[in-house]
């Protein structure tokens, strides 16, 4: 299997510690990995170290072929329509100083439609919701055509639908032999769509594995730090994961205003 990512013994720090030390992990084509973990755990340093955004304070990275970084936000919001903003993905398939061409145009408009985002294409990037935003940054992503795609939760700032048509189409690219990976804080992500699971419980404790193996019960209430249950709804294919706010606040009640 063709692995266009991977790192052995990786770590990076700030200066107030370790951010993860010791990790071993790959993206292999044609696989679908979902990345958890704890706000502040590093899911976003991670990303920008796999793409050579951070250089690592240890261990070693391979990287074979392109890749492309969705990241959570884009700051500043830049006055280009959606349009511009996806035709920048096109820079490494445009000659230096050339104008976009048809097949450029095309294939921006093709990646909007697949995200149902359409309707973006004339719109100001700078007055459009998160939302929105992210649904044009994955577009931009998608029209580089690189072999590997990075994406810093991706569905953070979606509805429900949004989520599930975000979450098909990674499925769809993984299906298609790219190697996708995604940071996100729901373990149903991970469990309906992902091959693989990178779980960053603290600096020096992972567990990079299939979904069912890694999330059980005992590792997602000890990562989110409140009970979690696994269940399996009639006819569904995969179980599901619940978490059990009350649980938490019958035991460990804020303090009274």
């Amino acid at each position: 299997m063709v692995e266009p990512i991977s790192a052995r013994g990786l770590g990076y720090r700030y200066r107030q510690g370790w951010v993860f030390r010791h990790l071993d992990f790959r993206l292999a084509a044609g696989e679908l990995t979902a990345i958890l973990g704890p706000n502040g755990c590093g899911k976003s340093t991670l990303l920008g170290v796999l793409s050579g955004g951070r250089p690592p304070v240890e261990g070693e990275i391979c990287r074979q072929g392109t890749l492309a970084l969705v990241p959570q936000s884009l700051a500043p919001a830049l006055p280009f329509t959606g349009l511009d903003m996806v035709l920048l993905g096109r820079a490494r398939a445009v000659s230096l100083f050339a104008a976009p061409g048809p097949a450029d145009y095309a294939a921006a408009h093709a990646a909007l439609a697949r995200l149902e985002a359409d309707h973006l294409a004339e719109r100001s990037f700078d007055v459009m919701s998160g939302g929105e935003r992210q649904l044009v940054l994955i577009a931009r992503a998608l029209v580089s055509e690189s072999p590997v795609l990075l994406l810093d939760e991706p569905t953070a700032a979606l509805d429900w639908h949004y989520q599930a048509h975000v979450l098909a189409l990674l499925r769809q690219l993984a299906n298609a032999g790219l190697a996708v990976a995604f940071t996100t804080h729901a373990p149903q992500h991970a469990l309906d769509f992902a091959d693989r699971v990178l779980l960053m419980a603290a600096p020096e404790r992972q567990a990079f594995g299939a979904p069912e193996d890694v999330l059980g019960e005992d590792a997602l209430s000890a990562l989110y730090r409140l009970p979690v249950k696994r269940l399996r709804l009639p006819d569904a294919a995969a179980s599901t994961a619940i978490p059990v706010f009350r649980d938490y606040l019958d035991r460990k009640a804020p303090p009274a205003l």
